[in-house]
């Protein structure tokens, strides 16, 4: 029954995140927001909903180990799982954008967490503001500088939803946060009940099966547009949603319920995987090839990936 909790909290979350894309998207065009704005904002918010809801249930249950592994393996798998498969299937090119922006900024957020954590052991209120405040401040800058440079990647943004009626924006609302909040609460009772069972920590059950999880629709997007050959997945696009997991989701977790950390493995080595293979991406893209990850780079990553999670559960 507990993985039957867990499969099904998954495809609620699946479903319920996209339920409340659309109806961002669909409000937003409503709104007269602009697509830049859209897309750099409002989807990125929105696509961060399921590792959020998840990450708040968890803490206001008591789990709060669940509530940050579940980040910090999310973290690990959009870089060496869903990065690794896609350049496994397509390469791709790296624009100036990651070394000025984007990488600095992940890098920034995650040795920042690091330390916050390892002050306390936990993440406080005052903590997890400033983590949402250094979002909001990445956010103005990528719209300046995307408006500077008139730059924009939002192709990707249904430009159908402008007709959609506000009855079916208000149906789509209220389905999606359904959908996500008991998604969410059977993803964390069939996670811990899994845990129990199977004689492991909850952070391990949520570095490995939640986080991949909560990851499912970033490694469904990036594999079909491989497959597909389009670049409606980038590079920025994994980058931004590991600044959004730690500085939205943990930092608005926070916010509402103070993260302790009562598994210090999560301390001692799972946060070093995350920092070590958020760092790692500057080498594999400047070697071999400049400004390019190829299929080996992501067989690199990939080796990573599979070599953390046998160290995870190998580990108890």
């Amino acid at each position: 029954m507990a993985l039957f909790y867990l499969l099904a909290g998954i495809v609620l979350l699946v479903v319920g995140g996209e339920l409340l894309v659309r109806s961002s998207v669909g409000l937003s065009f409503r709104l007269k927001l602009s697509k830049l704005v859209i897309g750099m904002t409002v989807v990125s918010f929105a696509t961060s909903a399921p590792e959020l809801i998840v990450s708040v249930q968890a803490a206001l249950s008591g789990h709060s180990d669940l509530a940050l592994s579940n980040v910090i393996g999310s973290n690990i798998a959009n870089i060496a799982l869903v990065l690794g498969i896609t350049v496994v299937i397509m390469p791709i090119i790296v624009n100036g954008e990651f070394f000025k922006m984007n990488w600095p900024m992940m890098m920034s957020v995650s040795v920042l967490l690091y330390v916050f954590l390892y002050i306390n052991r936990d993440l406080n209120r005052w903590e997890g503001g400033v983590l949402f405040v250094m979002l909001l401040v990445f956010l103005w800058l990528i719209i300046k500088r995307a408006k500077n440079n008139a730059l924009s990647d939002t192709e990707d943004i249904d430009e159908s939803l402008k007709e959609t009626t506000p009855l079916k924006i208000g149906i789509w609302l209220l389905l999606g946060a359904f959908a996500l909040w008991y998604g969410s609460e059977l993803l964390v009772d069939g996670a811990t009940e899994i845990a129990q069972k199977m004689g492991v920590s909850e952070r391990v059950i949520g570095v490995s099966m939640v986080a991949l999880g909560t990851s499912i629709p970033e490694l469904a997007a990036s594999v079909i547009a491989a497959l597909r050959q389009e670049k409606a997945i980038s590079l920025g696009n994994l980058i931004g949603s590991n600044i959004f997991n730690i500085s939205s989701v943990l930092g608005i977790t926070a916010l509402i319920q103070p993260i302790m950390v009562n598994d210090l493995v999560l301390l001692q080595r799972d946060i070093f995987w995350m920092l070590g293979i958020a760092f790692v991406l500057l080498p594999l893209v400047l070697k071999p090839k400049r400004n390019h990850i190829g299929r080996f780079e992501g067989l690199v990553l990939l080796a990573a990936y599979i070599g953390f999670i046998y160290l995870s559960f190998l580990k108890k």
